[in-house]
């Protein structure tokens, strides 16, 4: 445990009013199966003998003769750590360890693109720790063998400390290469000047007394999995025919004119102002809008979760140092300096009693952000909400490519 001054440690807990994150995560989810499968058949990518599931002897086998060696180099998004870095600095002096720190991913299929001619090749890609995003191009280092299989008897604050939802993921059976990093949530938001129900259900969004105050997402796989869970379908569980019954429904709420619009980020100003009254939205788009009249919940159908992992390289210089860095944030003194700058969900439960403690520690504007992150449903989920929630199903190339064509026409208005 860190034994630095938790006021060092929190850096900089203001919560952001213009967040990078849900922004990013439009343009990679909208490059979804376009960016990877074009840098896959244009580059002519080669795998390095991935597999569905890892044995104990492959761990084994990657790992024997690694050893620390006092340095690592970590690759992850803007805005995703402290601007001075408080937790990577309360890291390097309780462990030792150096940490190169550079914000270079900008979207995945870009980053996909850049990383996998050397991965293929064997090659270091000069980074030993990366965050990404579950999706296809995760799904697509998995399989290829650009991951190193983790030794979990390594990581055990994760397996102490994490919450029961981020183990044993769908898009990464046992945690065979990933441990989350941060996660968050796609619900719906309401304006509650316009809206005088309380908002519970899917169906809701489909009601024609809401005709043209209405807003979905454009992006297809949100889109998609909003319709099926209406249908009481599990996205990850959902065949062609469930996407085809689901998109049938999405059709129609599109040509009664319940929809207002197919939004990728511009919901939020969208549905503060009262354009729309209601819309899909994420979590931590709704948080850090700060407007008492716009309420998030998740709808008793379900909602999804998405998460951004921590992973390494299988081609890593330093991966020992990267798996001690992973295993030093699930404690939860060390994840909550970071979730108080980031905002949005962490994968230790626990995380919530510290930040709590700290809002009781804290005074002026410090105690009020802090007391509002440690009670926001939108950062620590309700046992309930969590349960309704699901991941987004895992997809071959040509899976999404079939899944584009049955709901990309919807929001393009075909």
């Amino acid at each position: 445990m860190s034994q630095i001054d938790p006021a060092f440690l929190r850096g900089l807990t203001r919560p952001r009013l213009a967040r990078s994150h849900p922004a990013r995560r439009d343009v990679l989810r909208l490059m979804g199966a376009a960016g990877a499968g074009l840098a896959l058949s244009a580059c002519g990518v080669k795998g390095q003998g991935g597999k569905e599931k890892v044995s104990q002897s492959d761990v084994q086998k990657y790992w024997a003769g690694k050893v620390k060696s006092g340095k690592l180099n970590w690759a992850n998004w803007p805005g995703y750590m402290q601007d001075d870095q408080a937790t990577i600095k309360a890291f390097e002096e309780e462990t030792g360890i150096k940490v190169t720190y550079k914000e270079v991913i900008q979207e995945m299929g870009p980053w996909f693109g850049k990383i996998q001619a050397p991965l293929a090749a064997g090659q270091s890609i000069g980074f030993d720790l990366m965050v990404m995003t579950n999706g296809i191009q995760l799904e697509q280092c998995r399989q290829l063998g650009y991951l190193a299989p983790l030794d979990l008897s390594k990581l055990k604050n994760f397996q102490a400390n994490a919450g029961e939802p981020y183990k044993n993921p769908s898009y990464d059976p046992g945690n065979a290469f990933t441990i989350p990093y941060e996660s968050g949530v796609t619900g719906i938001a309401y304006n509650t000047k316009y809206v005088k129900e309380e908002i519970t259900s899917i169906a809701q969004l489909f009601d024609a007394k809401y005709k043209g105050r209405v807003g979905m997402m454009g992006d297809s796989q949100e889109l998609g999995n909003f319709g099926m869970f209406l249908l009481g379908i599990d996205p990850e569980k959902s065949t062609k025919a469930d996407w085809e019954k689901a998109a049938a429904k999405l059709r129609d709420q599109r040509d009664q004119g319940i929809v207002r619009k197919y939004y990728t980020q511009d919901y939020v100003d969208a549905v503060s102002k009262g354009d729309v009254w209601m819309t899909m939205a994420w979590s931590g788009d709704v948080y850090s809008l700060t407007s008492p009249d716009v309420k998030f919940v998740v709808p008793k159908e379900g909602g999804t979760i998405w998460t951004d992992n921590l992973c390494i390289p299988k081609t890593a210089d330093n991966p020992v140092d990267a798996l001690t860095l992973m295993d030093w944030l699930y404690v939860p003194e060390n994840n909550a300096p970071l979730t108080e700058f980031i905002n949005y969900m962490p994968p230790i439960p626990s995380t919530q009693q510290i930040i709590t403690q700290h809002a009781a520690e804290a005074t002026g504007d410090e105690k009020k952000d802090l007391t509002r992150l440690s009670t926001s449903p939108l950062v620590f989920p309700s046992e309930a909400d969590l349960a309704r929630l699901r991941h987004y199903r895992r997809l071959t190339q040509a899976e999404e490519t079939e899944y584009q064509k049955i709901f990309e026409p919807i929001s393009k208005g075909s």
